[in-house]
């Protein structure tokens, strides 16, 4: 079983973020009955998905019909989003019926030099935020740019302090702002690149509590294999089960038994460095 998968149903986005690597990959939008096969494929695997990797997944013309798909299937869907959008999508999420999470991702604003006030960026959010939590819906907002531009923080966390009826608390890695509302800080964000520096070996959960499929159905060891490097097959036409098992995820998760990264693009991962210390 894994703890959760990520579908990555757009590798497009509406915006260009300075800490977002990108994707060499050409934009696609995965067609609904690709994401019906691949969703099928891992429902009895997890009841966790994630509706990203890259890509702003509000963008999905078609993304009501996924959420369908979803709630027939019975998952509990998360959805990482940079919240410009959410106007626009606020009407199929609350009526989706299978929404478990939204994190939004408010270091974009910045990172975008947006020319709006940051007020008005987060009203809608701040909007959907406060219904869907009142329905059972974790929200997450998260500012992962601690140690890179972040002089706009104070305004956004006091924004949202404000809207909420949250005080401003001093604490490293975020604070609770209500019931089912949750700020996350964290050190900016820096996706694996083969050009990076090595880290030192450790352990991850990749392949033990989670999978990665992007959205020609690659699938990869974790959410992170932006350009698909460690390709595990192709769950359009491969089973989880040979995926799991192919030579490739073997050596992975049995390097990371090990204490040590067997992969190049896995030695140059930032994250698991800040995840697992």
């Amino acid at each position: 079983m894994l703890k959760k998968a990520y579908v990555e149903i757009t590798d497009v986005c509406n915006l260009s973020c300075g800490f977002c690597r990108g994707t060499s990959r050409p934009p696609r939008f995965m067609p609904p009955e690709d994401f019906a096969v691949i969703a099928g494929k891992l429902r009895p695997f997890t009841e966790y998905i994630y509706l990203h990797l890259l890509g702003e997944p509000l963008l999905h013309p078609q993304l009501e019909e996924i959420l369908s798909i979803c709630r027939s299937l019975g998952f509990r869907v998360t959805v990482v989003t940079n919240g410009v959008l959410m106007d626009a999508a606020a009407a199929a999420l609350n009526e989706c019926g299978c929404l478990y999470k939204i994190c939004y991702s408010l270091h974009a604003y910045e990172a975008n030099n947006m020319p709006i006030t940051a007020e008005a960026y987060l009203d809608p959010i701040m909007r959907f935020a406060k219904q869907s939590a009142e329905t059972g819906v974790i929200n997450v907002f998260k500012l992962w740019n601690g140690g890179g531009r972040n002089t706009l923080n104070d305004t956004i966390i006091n924004t949202l302090c404000a809207y909420f009826g949250a005080s401003p608390v001093s604490a490293r890695n975020g604070f609770t702002l209500g019931e089912r509302l949750y700020l996350d800080l964290a050190d900016r964000f820096r996706w694996p690149d083969l050009a990076a520096d090595e880290t030192p070996p450790r352990f991850c959960m990749a392949l033990r509590d989670q999978l990665g499929v992007l959205c020609d159905g690659t699938a990869v060891p974790c959410c992170l294999d932006a350009d698909g490097t460690l390709r595990l097959g192709n769950l359009l036409t491969d089973s989880v089960e040979e995926i799991l098992n192919s030579e490739l995820a073997k050596r992975i998760k049995e390097g990371f038994s090990q204490g040590k990264a067997t992969e190049n693009l896995c030695r140059r991962c930032d994250f698991a460095k800040r995840k697992f210390g």
